[in-house]
């Protein structure tokens, strides 16, 4: 049977560098950060995060340590946010940040601010989850926040399997174009005017994507405000798809801040 499996990671704080910064929708900022710390920087589940230390511009980010039971925070303790390693590149000591803009908070806030030369504080990735990518179809759904993982997994995923792709979105503007091996098929949600964080946009287009798929040979990344991706994974799971074959993250959380959930039974 083919089954996820989990890589522990040497913990490791890193003090990087950015090297560009570019817009690829209105809301959507690649950051590509740079730095010997990058040496012995591992990430192997598309779906990894990192904690990273947002900080204001020419101040220098204060960092954990690495204790015997895990981190060890200074007080106060320093801001962190969770973000998915969209690439990294070993041989150019390059890794590489997508951020969602101009809904406040601290990381973005800062990747507004970016500019070549600043300083950004990063920690992890602490373990991968690895998902085999064999399965006959693979579907992937989530808001604004999922895309550097679903742009990540499309590009891993060989040729002769599918892709369903779903992801909401504020408007027409900020759609992007996907790279991979893969048959894939995208579709847009768009919320038009709907306020971010509520469910029917995304389980309305789910019920089209997921029609015609064998739920036996199949695997579903789920990622999504809290609330939502909850409200996602009980819909699939109604349709026959196995919870032992699928994953459910809360990326945000309505109302919260530092939000990182894990949706499970």
């Amino acid at each position: 049977m083919r089954e996820a499996r989990r890589v522990r990671h040497e913990l490791k704080f890193r003090t990087l560098t950015v090297a560009s910064v570019q817009d690829l929708t209105p809301a959507y900022r690649r950051v590509v950060l740079t730095g010997d710390d990058l040496d012995s920087f591992v990430s192997l589940g598309f779906d990894d995060h990192v904690k990273i230390f947002p900080v204001a511009e020419g101040r220098a980010p204060v960092l954990p340590t690495v204790g015997p039971d895990g981190p060890v925070f200074p007080e106060p303790r320093p801001v962190a946010r969770d973000y998915t390693p969209r690439a990294h590149d070993p041989a150019g000591r390059t890794l590489t940040l997508d951020f969602v803009v101009g809904h406040g908070g601290p990381a973005t806030d800062w990747a507004m601010t970016a500019k070549v030369g600043s300083i950004l504080g990063v920690g992890g990735p602490r373990g991968s989850f690895i998902v085999p990518t064999d399965f006959a179809d693979h579907v992937l759904i989530g808001d604004e926040t999922a895309l550097p993982a679903i742009a990540r997994r499309l590009e891993e995923l060989p040729g002769g399997v599918r892709a369903h792709v779903v992801v909401e979105v504020e408007d027409a503007d900020q759609t992007l174009s996907f790279d991979s091996a893969a048959e894939v098929s995208v579709t847009w949600s768009v919320r038009d005017g709907v306020k971010r964080g509520r469910a029917e946009t995304l389980l309305g287009a789910l019920e089209t994507a997921l029609a015609g798929i064998d739920p036996a040979d199949a695997y579903v990344w789920i990622a999504a405000e809290s609330a939502v991706a909850k409200a996602l994974r009980a819909r699939v799971l109604d349709f026959g798809f196995s919870p032992k074959s699928m994953k459910a993250a809360g990326y945000w959380r309505l109302g919260g801040v530092g939000a990182h959930d894990v949706i499970e039974d």
